[in-house]
C-alpha cells in the first residue's frame, strides 16, 4: 500500500515512470531482428574438401573416413553426415547443439581436421581444405540472365564473381554468399592425348612443364642495403611468371627436339579460358541463369536484409552490361513478411476487442482509459526487455503479446473496479484509491507472481522446443510483470485523478457515451444482470450436491486424460511457405543433358500449373543432399501470393505431381518445404539407414528399397524419397602390375595418365580481372568418350618408349554408388516421406518407421534420425515436463500466498478443465498436440489460475 501511496501521491512521477518504459519499447522496435521463428537452427559447421578424378567411394575412404575419425566426439556435437559427389567434392557437415557458439565450433573442428590433413591424398591438400560455419537461412536468392541470349552462363557466373559478390558481402547482416550456376572461371588446358605420345611425352610431362612454367617470382631489388657504397636509388625488379592469357600459356615449352625446334603447349592442346567446373546448371523459368545465394548471419533482420540486397542490385544494374538482368523470385521473407504482417494485424484486433470489451462494461470513459492505457504500456514496454536479452520479432513472440492483451489489462480492471466500489461507498476518489489498494495490492503481485511461475518454467527447456517455449513464455511473463508495475503505479493515480463521485454532474464525453451507446448498455446490463442472478443460483443449487458435482469433475478429469491419449502427437505443423520443392533422379549412369531435357519438362510443368508464379531450376543438383550428381536436378516453385491463388501450396503440390508421374524418362516428384528453414529439405519425417554391419552399398540400396515398399504399403504414408543409388555404372580399371613391371612401366606414371586425362589435375594458379584462377589440364572430350579412348592412352616406360595402357590393364563393368554418404561414421543411405495428418500425425508415423526398421532391416543395419525428425526423436513429449511443472510452481507460489495447502487445490483443479476443452476441440479439427497447441495450452493455464 505505502508502495502504491507514493505515486497516487505523485501521478506525474507514475506518467513519467510509465512514459519511460513506452519510449524505451518504441526505441527497442526497429532495433530488434525480425524472423519467422527465433534462432532454432542448431549450429553447424561445414568442411569440404575437392579430389579432382576420383570417385564418390575412392573419396569416402580416402578423404572422408579420416575427416570423420578426427572430427567424432568434438564438443557439443549432435551428429555428422558427409556426402562425397562424382563431382570430386566431399562436403562434411558437423551439427551441434543448439546453443553452441558457432564460432568455437568452427575452430574446434578446424583444429581435428589439421590432424587428419597429413592423412590424406597429396591433391587434395594442395587444394586446400576448407572449414566455414554454415549460414542456415538463406534469405534470398538473385538471379543474373540475359533475355536476348547474349551471354552465356559462364560469363554470368563470373560476371557475379567479379562485380556482384563482393558488394552484396559487406552488406550488414550478410552471413554467406553462394553461386549457383556453371563454375568459376579457370585456365583449361585441353590435351590432345595422341599429340601428346606422338611427341614423346607424357600427362605428367606436360603438368610437370606447365608447374615450372607458370610461377610467381620474387625477383628481389636493385639498390637495397647493404651496399659496399651508399646508392641513390632502391628500384625493384618485375619478373613475369605467372601467365596470364591462353595465348602465353600455349608458349610453355614442353620439349626441346634434337633439331632443336621446340615442342609448345600449343601444339598438343587446346587452351581455353573456361570453367573449373560443369557438374550443375542454372536455369529461371527454362532460361539459363545464374543464382546468387544470401545467407543471413545468426541475429540479422532478414527483412532488412532482404530490402538492403534489393537496393543494391538495384544500384548495381545501373552498371549492367547491355541484356543482363537481375530478378530475385525466391524471397521467403515475403512469407515473414506476410506471417508478421497477420500477427501484427490480429494484435491491433485484440486491442480493439479489448477496448469494446471494457467499455461495454465499464460505460464510462474515465474508467475506461485507464486499463486501456496499461495496454500500450505493457506491450509496448515489452520490446525493450526483449532486445536486451537478445530475443527477436517472430510470430512466436508476436503471439504471445497479443495473448497477453487479455491477461495485461486484468490488473488494471481490478484497481478500477475496486475504487468505483469505494467511491460507491461514499469514499472521495483520492480516499478510494487508497483504500483499493490496500484491498487489491496483495491480488495484483499475485496474479503476477503465478503468471511467472507458469511461464518461466518453459524458459529453461532445451533444444528446438525449447527455444520455441521460452520466446513466448519470455513474452508473456515480461508484459505481464511491467502491467503489475503499471497497475501498481499510473492506474492507481489515475483512478484518483480521473474518477468522480457518483451522482456528480456528467460531462460531455460522458453525456456523448451515453446518447451514442445507451442503447446498446441498457439491454446488456438487464441481460448482465439475469445471467449474474442465474450463475449464482446454479452455483447454490450445486453447492448442496457436491457428491454429484464431484463424480462430474472425475469423469471430466479421466476425459482430460484421455483426450492427451486421443489427440495425436506432433511436432511442428507444415504451413504455407510460398514455395515447393521439386526434384528428379534418372536412371542410373545418365547424363548431365538427358537430366537437364527432364527438369525442363518439369519447369514447364510448374510454369503451367494455376498458383505457380516462377520455375528456378538446377540440373545436376541433388535435391537432398544439395551435391553435384549428373542424374539428379532440382526444382523450387514459386507460389504467388495467397491473396493471388485459389488454392493451398498442398494442393498445388499434388497437382504438381500428378503431372510429373507422366515424365516416363525419370522420378520426379515435389514436397513441401520444412516448417524451419535450415531443418532439412522436406516437410515430413527425414533419416538415414545405416549399415553398421560393413554389409556392403548393394546390402544398403537392398534396405532402402525394403523400407520404401513397406512404407507404400502403410496406409496414411505417402511415397518415400531416396536419392540413394548403388547401381551406378561404372568401368573397374584393374592394373596388372606384372605387365607394367615387365615393359618398364612406372605405376605412378601409369596412374598419372589416368588422372589428368579422365579426371583432371590441378596444375597451380593465374592472375587474371584482379583475381586468382585455377590452372587445370585435362584430355579433350573426344578423348575421353569411350572404353577404347582408356585402353589406346599412352604413358612412357623406361626405355623413353610409350606403351599402350591397354596392355597392362583389364577394363570392365561395374556399378558403385553416387553420392557415397555417410551419417555419424556409417555407410548410409537418406530417406525422406510425410504422411497424411489425417491418418497418421510425424509422431506416430516416426513410431512406425522404427517398428518397420526393426521388422525388416538385416542384422548391422538400423535407421538413424536427422534435422527436424532428430529433434522431434530427442526432445520427446516436452509437455510432460512443462504442465507438471508449472502446476506445481504456479500451487507453490498460491500456497505461499495464501499461508495454505488446501486453498490453492481449489484454484489448480479448473487446470485439467481447460486442457479438456482445448484438446477437444483440436480433436474435432483433425489437428494434433503440436508445439503451438502446447503453447496455447500452458496460456489456458495460467488464464484458469
Amino acid at each position: 500500500m505505502d508502495f502504491s501511496r507514493f505515486f497516487i501521491d505523485r501521478p506525474i512521477f507514475a506518467a513519467v515512470l510509465s512514459i519511460l518504459i513506452f519510449i524505451t519499447g518504441l526505441i527497442a522496435i526497429p532495433l530488434l531482428p525480425v524472423s519467422e521463428y527465433p534462432d532454432v537452427v542448431p549450429p553447424s559447421v561445414q568442411v569440404r574438401a575437392e579430389y579432382p578424378g576420383a570417385n564418390p567411394k575412392v573419396i569416402a575412404e580416402t578423404v572422408a573416413t579420416p575427416l570423420e575419425e578426427a572430427i567424432n566426439g568434438v564438443e557439443n556435437m549432435m551428429y555428422m553426415k558427409s556426402v562425397a559427389g562424382s563431382d570430386g567434392v566431399l562436403v562434411t557437415t558437423v551439427t551441434f547443439r543448439p546453443g553452441t557458439d558457432p564460432d568455437q565450433a568452427q575452430v574446434q573442428v578446424q583444429n581435428r581436421v589439421a590432424q587428419a590433413e597429413a592423412r590424406l591424398p597429396e591433391d587434395v591438400r594442395r587444394l586446400g581444405i576448407t572449414t566455414q560455419k554454415q549460414s542456415p537461412t538463406l534469405t534470398l536468392v538473385v538471379h543474373l540472365f540475359s533475355p536476348g541470349g547474349k551471354y552465356d552462363s559462364l560469363y554470368m557466373r563470373n560476371y557475379a564473381t567479379l562485380k556482384v559478390k563482393d558488394e552484396l558481402a559487406r552488406l550488414p547482416g550478410v552471413g554467406q554468399i553462394q553461386i549457383f550456376g556453371s563454375g568459376e572461371y579457370a585456365m583449361r588446358v585441353w590435351l590432345d592425348p595422341n599429340k601428346v605420345a606422338a611427341r614423346g611425352l607424357t600427362a605428367s610431362d606436360v603438368v610437370t612443364a606447365m608447374q615450372e612454367q607458370n610461377v610467381q617470382v620474387s625477383a628481389g631489388q636493385l639498390g637495397a642495403e647493404p651496399l659496399p657504397q651508399e646508392s641513390d636509388f632502391l628500384i625493384s625488379i618485375n619478373a613475369q611468371g605467372r601467365l596470364h592469357t591462353e595465348e602465353e600459356f600455349g608458349n610453355i615449352i614442353l620439349k626441346t627436339a634434337q633439331d632443336g625446334s621446340l615442342v609448345r603447349l600449343r601444339d598438343v592442346a587446346r587452351i581455353e579460358m573456361g570453367s573449373g567446373s560443369y557438374a550443375l546448371r542454372s536455369q529461371l523459368n527454362n532460361k539459363d541463369a545464374v543464382g546468387i545465394g544470401i545467407f543471413q548471419s545468426p541475429g540479422a533482420n532478414a527483412i532488412d536484409l532482404s530490402n538492403a540486397v534489393r537496393a543494391k542490385m538495384a544500384e548495381l544494374a545501373t552498371r549492367f552490361p547491355e541484356d543482363m538482368q537481375w530478378a530475385a523470385p525466391y524471397d521467403p521473407t515475403v512469407f515473414v513478411r506476410d506471417s508478421i504482417r497477420a500477427v501484427v494485424q490480429t494484435l491491433l484486433e485484440a486491442v480493439v476487442l479489448v477496448v469494446l470489451v471494457v467499455i461495454l462494461f465499464l460505460q464510462t470513459w474515465r474508467a475506461s482509459i485507464i486499463p486501456l492505457i496499461a495496454v500500450p504500456v505493457s506491450v509496448v514496454g515489452t520490446f525493450s526487455i526483449l532486445y536486451l536479452l537478445g530475443f527477436s520479432l517472430n510470430t512466436l513472440s508476436l503471439f504471445g503479446l497479443v495473448l497477453a492483451i487479455g491477461i495485461v489489462v486484468d490488473d488494471a480492471i481490478v484497481v478500477v473496479e475496486n475504487v468505483e466500489r469505494n467511491i460507491e461507498e461514499g469514499l472521495a476518489p483520492l480516499a478510494a484509491a487508497y483504500q483499493a489498494m490496500r484491498e487489491v495490492s496483495g491480488p495484483i503481485i499475485a496474479i503476477a507472481l503465478v503468471l511467472c511461475a507458469v511461464f518461466v518454467p518453459m524458459a529453461f527447456l532445451s533444444g528446438v522446443t525449447g527455444q520455441f517455449y521460452k520466446q513466448f513464455a519470455v513474452t508473456i511473463a515480461i508484459s505481464t510483470v511491467i502491467s503489475a508495475i503499471n497497475s501498481l503505479t499510473l492506474s492507481p493515480a489515475l483512478a484518483a485523478l480521473l474518477l468522480k463521485p457518483h451522482g456528480a454532474k456528467k460531462d460531455l464525453p460522458t453525456r456523448l457515451i451515453d446518447r451514442l451507446f445507451g442503447w446498446i448498455f441498457r439491454p446488456f446490463n438487464r441481460f448482465f444482470l439475469r445471467s449474474s442472478n442465474g450463475y449464482q443460483g446454479l452455483v447454490g443449487k450445486t453447492l448442496g450436491r457436491r457428491g454429484a458435482v464431484f463424480a462430474v469433475y472425475l469423469l471430466l478429469l479421466c476425459a482430460a486424460g484421455v483426450m492427451f491419449k486421443v489427440v495425436p502427437g506432433g511436432f511442428i505443423p507444415t504451413q504455407d511457405k510460398l514455395y515447393l520443392i521439386g526434384g528428379v533422379k534418372m536412371p542410373e549412369g545418365s547424363s548431365l543433358a538427358r537430366t537437364d531435357a527432364v527438369i525442363r519438362k518439369m519447369s514447364e510443368i510448374g510454369m503451367n500449373t494455376e498458383g505457380v508464379d516462377y520455375a528456378v531450376a538446377f540440373p545436376g543438383l541433388n535435391a537432398l543432399q544439395f551435391t553435384n550428381t549428373p542424374n539428379t536436378g532440382t526444382v523450387f516453385f514459386g507460389l504467388k501470393p495467397f491473396d493471388q491463388r485459389k488454392h493451398t501450396a498442398a494442393e498445388i503440390n499434388a497437382e504438381i505431381n500428378a503431372k510429373i508421374a507422366q515424365i516416363q524418362q525419370g522420378f520426379g516428384f515435389s514436397i513441401l518445404p520444412p516448417p524451419i528453414l535450415g531443418l532439412g529439405q522436406g516437410s515430413g519425417y527425414s533419416l538415414y539407414i545405416q549399415d553398421r554391419g560393413g554389409l556392403g552399398y548393394g546390402a544398403l540400396q537392398s534396405a532402402v528399397n525394403a523400407m520404401s515398399g513397406a512404407i507404400m504399403q502403410t496406409p496414411g504414408m505417402h511415397f518415400p524419397i531416396s536419392t540413394y543409388q548403388a547401381n551406378v555404372p561404372q568401368l573397374d580399371v584393374q592394373v596388372d602390375r606384372d605387365k607394367a613391371k615387365a615393359q618398364g612401366v612406372s605405376l605412378t606414371d601409369l596412374f598419372g595418365t589416368l588422372q589428368t586425362y579422365l579426371g583432371s589435375s590441378y596444375v597451380n594458379d593465374f592472375n587474371q580481372f584482379g583475381r586468382t584462377w585455377r590452372v587445370m589440364a585435362q584430355a579433350d572430350g573426344p578423348y575421353r568418350e569411350s572404353v577404347e579412348d582408356i585402353a589406346n592412352l599412352r604413358t612412357r616406360n623406361n626405355q623413353g618408349e610409350m606403351v599402350p595402357i591397354g596392355s597392362m590393364v583389364n577394363i570392365s563393368t561395374t556399378y558403385g554408388p553416387d553420392p557415397v554418404i555417410r551419417y555419424n561414421g556409417y555407410p548410409a543411405a537418406d530417406l525422406i516421406g510425410d504422411a497424411d495428418p489425417r491418418v497418421l500425425s510425424s509422431s506416430q508415423a516416426m513410431t512406425h518407421l522404427e517398428e518397420l526398421s526393426k521388422q525388416i532391416l538385416p542384422n548391422g543395419m538400423n535407421i538413424e534420425w536427422t534435422d527436424l525428425s532428430f529433434q522431434q526423436a530427442t526432445q520427446g513429449n516436452t509437455a510432460l515436463i512443462v504442465f507438471p511443472v508449472a502446476v506445481l510452481l504456479a500451487f507453490l507460489v498460491l500456497a505461499a500466498l495464501y499461508e495454505s495447502w488446501t486453498l490453492p487445490l481449489a484454484v489448480i483443479l479448473i487446470v485439467p478443465m481447460t486442457m479438456l476443452s482445448a484438446l477437444f476441440g483440436v480433436w474435432l479439427t483433425g489437428g494434433d498436440n503440436n508445439v503451438f497447441v502446447q503453447v496455447g495450452l500452458v496460456v489456458l493455464m495460467g488464464l484458469g489460475l
